[in-house]
């Protein structure tokens, strides 16, 4: 079983009879035994995002749970969308991020938003975090930009730059 199949079933089992379930067997080792922070994404098939939710560091015992855990999040309790009908399921693409620790980075010139991810934190506690490889965002300048929105960081503020690297599984 792959990590999308994983957070497919998750939804599926949630929304059918309201059950977390538990990581199978079968999965591979390093889902059972890792931890990490990890991101769901749920598109419609027109590629439009359906509900993303995420984790930048580890909550769960390991990989799987996390993975369990964000799937449900993202069908049910991203505050953008509507949470996911049953019939809706089928159609939609999920794809999952398996995050690196994130790690300070004060030299944005040598990030790359095409492989990694950018976390802004003011010194109140504000975050935002936008993944790498986003459709559309093709610079550093834009991809800080969007963090520093998504966490209502102005401009003139001070804040400290995270950078992280994903796997991405389809």
């Amino acid at each position: 079983m792959t990590l999308p199949e994983l957070a497919r079933k998750a939804i599926k089992e949630y929304l059918n009879i309201g059950k977390i379930i538990n990581p199978p067997k079968d999965l591979p080792k390093e889902f059972l035994e890792k931890k990490a922070g990890t991101f769901v994404s749920l598109h419609n098939k027109d590629s439009s995002l359906r509900g993303c939710i995420g984790t930048t560091e580890p909550t769960k015992e390991n990989i799987a749970y996390e993975v369990i855990n964000n799937a449900i999040a993202a069908a049910m309790r991203d505050p953008r969308f509507y949470p996911v009908g049953p019939g809706e399921l089928a159609g939609l693409e999920i794809s999952v991020d398996v995050l690196t620790d994130p790690e300070e980075y004060d030299d944005i010139s040598k990030l790359n938003p095409k492989k990694y991810g950018v976390i802004v934190c003011a010194a109140d506690g504000r975050k935002g975090l936008l993944l790498p490889d986003i459709d559309g965002i093709d610079t550093v300048d834009d991809q800080i930009s969007i963090c520093c929105q998504k966490a209502n960081i102005f401009p003139d503020e001070d804040f400290e730059i995270y950078k992280f690297e994903v796997k991405r599984y389809h």
